[in-house]
């Protein structure tokens, strides 16, 4: 595994769980030196304990000799990262190519490489053509991941279908034995083209999206029609043509994958002059949700927000992670510590590099120290141990209100503790 980011990390480990031998290298010394002594750089519940049992069962390896990895190995996971071009919607690739030409560099003899990171139609051409010089030692092929952050171990073990794309038939039979002990306990193991395959990823992600994104618009019209929007998620959600997952009111989307991959899709369509102007307008939706719902603290609080004191409940882009990448909160605590209000946060995957050089904005080690004294507390990430909270006992401020931006409280309840409550897509909200 070529890379001990999320996705490189995860699948090593989990490959190693399911009996193969597994080599993990990367060129950050300290992430090597930390995974050798079973500590995991990444948030990912259960993710510490899997790398330990297989490390000390040495099935599972961490090394920087990418020379001695490659050539140790039967088949080659490229799983580094593939962002979005700074102000562009294109998606860098020079990770993965600086990959295949030092896979190309120390080669001896023939391997499967696999993409396994996300990458738009037709990256596995571009490989081949790297590797042409050597081409009968290689073999390409795409086998993107289906990971979800928090739920990553899981979604390895059990996941809905593993696909696999190549132009060569015979690796697709490889590719069943290294999976089987997934596909034997009822996985769908789904084969099409490389360049399908490479195009199922982004336009799974894609989907995902546009259904957060229709679901936080119709949020908007219930609010302005007196409707409950968890009603109506409910009543589409039961379709099972539609399906009740990622019909959830709520903040934008965020994360690693969302954000990027629709903009890469966009981009690897206007490649072949195709106009996606469903996707495209999701990107733009998306945004203006962080704007919309930055306005509405303004709303809550009034137009002059100096010195207003506002804590956050999580900070990440969901719940059982550490990932910040395009999360929400990203976007509107700058802005409210630029307005002059005092932010206070509490996230349990702890302090967060990217906020800590914003004026105003301090990280609290719990809830009860978090949320005293609040004017307003706005939860964002709902994380297992905020659905509970006794806000009447922690925040010392009879006047305080609570800005819910994933309907985790129940209005009736703040009512009846006379707390001001704010929601998403519910009768009464701001």
């Amino acid at each position: 595994m070529i890379g001990t980011g999320y996705v490189g990390l995860v699948s090593g480990t989990c490959f190693a769980d399911i009996g193969h031998q597994v080599i993990c290298v990367d060129k950050d010394k300290r992430k090597i030196e930390k995974l050798n002594a079973s500590i995991s750089p990444i948030y990912e519940p259960g993710l510490d304990e899997l790398i330990k049992k297989n490390f000390i069962s040495k099935r599972l390896s961490f090394t920087t000799n990418i020379d001695k990895a490659i050539n140790t190995s039967d088949i080659i996971f490229i799983c580094v990262g593939t962002p979005a071009r700074k102000g562009s919607i294109k998606v860098d690739l020079s990770f993965v190519f600086k990959c295949t030409k030092e896979i190309f560099k120390y080669s001896k003899r023939k391997k499967i490489i696999v993409t396994k990171s996300t990458v738009p139609i037709g990256t596995g051409d571009v490989i081949e053509k790297l590797l042409k010089k050597k081409k009968k030692l290689f073999t390409v092929i795409s086998n993107p991941e289906f990971l979800r952050e928090g739920e990553a171990i899981r979604d390895f073990r059990y996941p809905d279908r593993i696909v696999i794309g190549s132009n060569e038939k015979k690796v697709f039979n490889i590719m069943r034995k290294l999976y089987s002990p997934l596909i034997n306990k009822g996985s769908k193991f789904f084969t099409t083209s490389r360049r399908g395959s490479e195009l199922i990823k982004y336009a799974s992600n894609a989907f995902l999206a546009t259904k957060i994104t229709f679901i936080n618009e119709l949020a908007n019209l219930c609010e302005k029609s007196g409707v409950n929007i968890e009603d109506i998620s409910l009543g589409m959600g039961s379709d099972s043509r539609i399906g009740g997952r990622f019909l959830r009111a709520g903040p934008a989307y965020g994360g690693s994958c969302f954000p990027k991959d629709t903009k890469g899709l966009v981009s690897a369509a206007d490649k072949f002059k195709i106009n996606l102007s469903v996707v495209k307008s999701v990107i733009k939706s998306n945004q203006n949700r962080v704007n919309l719902l930055t306005q509405r603290v303004h709303k809550i609080l009034g137009s002059n927000i100096k010195n207003k004191k506002i804590s956050f409940l999580g900070v990440t882009f969901k719940p059982n992670t550490d990932d910040m990448r395009d999360s929400t909160s990203l976007k509107m605590i700058p802005y409210l510590c630029k307005k002059g209000a005092k932010v206070n946060y509490y996230d349990p995957s702890g302090e967060k590099k990217e906020l800590r050089k914003i004026k105003n904005c301090n990280y609290r080690s719990n809830i009860k120290s978090n949320c005293n004294g609040a004017d307003l507390v706005v939860l964002l990430t709902e994380w297992d141990e905020f659905k509970s909270i006794d806000f009447k006992k922690i925040v010392k401020n009879s006047k305080f209100k609570v800005f819910d931006l994933r309907n985790l409280y129940s209005p009736a309840e703040m009512k009846k503790n006379k707390i001001k409550y704010y929601s998403v897509g519910r009768p009464n909200s701001i």
